[in-house]
């Protein structure tokens, strides 16, 4: 959730309180926002509906535990949506282009992977694996307030101060998933990596013509 979420959440836990006759401290609400503030509040509002339905646990007032146990399955989730949108993408788009993800977990669990080309040749009877590993990882990234990310998934072409040189744009990077997300995911990551590059004019005047260039996607 955002900071500008905070109000919505107190409403919603003032209501789940009072719908068990509990009474609403700072301590409490403060302790429930830290263990919920990493998800979505749609996410968090879902998961007080399953407690207060939950034929065992739904009679009592929900614990900070409860929640947890909830959204933590909401993260399994969310891991194996995003592993089946970049299976997708990794036969539909391939290792020859780049591609920005509409979600900043899927960015970074894939650089832990070795990267989109390597990610996108991984041999059939490795994608079991492969899969676990990207879940994991996604369920971590996830499960964090921050994280670093590269704001692009570089395909196997020619490095960008190649295209620079010989006054060429880099190639449009395709989009997976929302593309108003896809840009937020971009503008939010960093130049090369998760070590933001602060220098080098190159990799500045290359982000710049990617960022144009997906500011455009969907015009024509």
């Amino acid at each position: 959730m955002l900071h500008t979420d905070r109000r919505r959440f107190a409403g919603l836990f003032a209501d789940v309180m009072a719908y068990y006759r509990q009474d609403v401290s700072d301590f409490t609400q403060s302790l429930f926002w830290t263990a919920c503030e990493n998800f979505d509040f749609e996410q968090v509002a879902k998961a007080f509906d399953r407690h207060a339905k939950d034929p065992e646990h739904g009679q009592f007032p929900p614990k900070v535990a409860d929640l947890v146990r909830i959204l933590q399955g909401t993260h399994t989730a969310r891991a194996q949506l995003a592993w089946g949108k970049a299976l997708e993408a990794m036969s539909r788009v391939g290792a020859y282009t780049d591609v920005v993800f509409d979600d900043p977990a899927i960015h970074a669990a894939i650089e832990d992977l070795g990267g989109w080309p390597k990610v996108c040749r991984t041999e059939t009877k490795e994608l079991s694996y492969l899969q676990h590993r990207f879940c994991e990882s996604h369920k971590a990234y996830t499960g964090r307030s921050t994280f670093e990310y590269p704001r692009r998934l570089a395909g196997d072409r020619s490095p960008d101060y190649e295209y620079e040189k010989k006054g060429l744009k880099l190639p449009r990077p395709a989009l997976i998933g929302d593309p108003d997300a896809c840009k937020a995911v971009y503008q939010g990551g960093n130049v090369a990596g998760k070590t933001a590059i602060g220098f080098s004019s190159f990799a500045q005047l290359a982000a710049a013509s990617v960022m144009r260039q997906i500011e455009t996607t969907g015009e024509h």
